[in-house]
């Protein structure tokens, strides 16, 4: 499926694809992107008021039948004041201006609000340091969030200031052309010579030695809170990874980068090639930093690390209003740092 934001209209443009579900609820689900903040409750919504059309004419039976190549226009609320509370948060602004703003995020901040964390996010953040002045889309005035990290991954983040650069954004993550490394430090060492990692469905090696990681991924049926992986439904995700350096054969910091931008992605397709995070409670897996290989003290360190050892290190990306080619760099925190000083030593 592919999907354009119309910049001229509160408008959301989803075109059907081959292998695109049967149904109209569950083609908009699986298609509309994450970034249009248009849950499954409200599409349903939209169906049934009428705000989901095909050729200018309203479609309001959910189970209506799909085909490929039809064009379906959503029809979205204009804007609102958010009712999110702008709250004085100290931010770590790398780069600012009209139109976008790049945060380097610590770890224990929420992206975005939820029933949880009504609070102290970087949302909450963005409302008192950005004013008036945020995008409006999704029903809702608020900073143009346009993809997250998790609350306990450090690293860059680019939010929209304006619905232009809203827009432009979007479709470059929807493009998959934003280029995200992130740093990654693994229990073992992925190796291409390793022939369970090689008789893995999805895993293959390219020049190099660069891991890539091709599954499909949806959330878990039973624990709603975690990611899994499938073969015949979900959403396809590509990661790809590279081994940085190589702490005894028992660790390793890896680069990872996306080719799709799927929720934990690197965290599940890390721990699905039997590699997961060190620090990582959701995925890690039973595989510990050894005692023996690092001594007790060193392993300590690794196995009481009280996050997912993961920093968005990198994030490049066409502005979306002046066309500037931007790229930017965010250094180790200093937990991170002393774990990779702790295995080297």
């Amino acid at each position: 499926m592919t999907t354009s934001f119309l910049a001229d209209a509160p408008t959301l443009t989803i075109t059907i694809d081959e292998d695109a579900p049967a149904r109209l609820d569950k083609a908009l689900a699986a298609a509309v992107p994450e970034e249009a903040a248009l849950s499954r409750s409200r599409l349903m919504k939209m169906i049934d008021e009428g705000d989901v059309l095909l050729d200018g004419v309203a479609v309001t039976d959910p189970k209506t039948k799909v085909k490929a190549g039809q064009a379906y226009t959503l029809r979205l609320a204009p804007a609102v004041d958010v009712e999110t509370l702008a709250e004085d948060i100290p931010l770590s602004v790398i780069w600012e201006d009209g139109d976008l703003i790049v945060i380097d995020k610590p770890a224990g901040m929420v992206v975005h609000p939820a029933p949880g964390t009504p609070s102290g996010t970087l949302v909450n953040a963005l409302l008192h340091h950005c004013g008036d002045t945020l995008s409006g889309i999704g029903g809702e005035r608020r900073p143009g969030i346009v993809h997250r990290i998790d609350k306990d991954t450090t690293g860059l983040l680019v939010v929209a200031k304006s619905d232009r650069a809203h827009h432009g954004l979007a479709a470059q993550f929807e493009a998959h052309t934003v280029n995200r490394h992130y740093l990654a430090v693994v229990n073992g060492v992925p190796s291409a010579y390793d022939p369970r990692l090689r008789g893995l469905k999805g895993i293959s090696f390219e020049a190099g030695g660069i891991l890539k990681i091709a599954t499909h991924l949806e959330r878990h049926k039973t624990d709603r809170q975690r990611q899994a992986v499938v073969w015949n439904s979900g959403r396809h995700a590509v990661t790809r990874a590279r081994v940085v350096e190589d702490f005894r054969g028992g660790a390793a910091l890896m680069e990872c980068w996306l080719e799709t931008g799927r929720t934990h992605q690197i965290r599940v397709h890390m721990a699905y090639a039997g590699h997961g995070l060190i620090g990582d409670q959701t995925y890690g897996g039973k595989k510990k930093v050894s005692p023996k290989l690092f001594g007790a003290p060193v392993a300590e360190i690794g196995n009481s690390f009280p996050r997912q050892a993961l920093h968005a290190a990198t994030l490049g990306f066409e502005h979306p209003v002046t066309g500037e080619m931007l790229e930017f760099s965010s250094p180790l925190p200093a937990d991170l740092e002393g774990l990779i000083e702790a295995l080297r030593g």
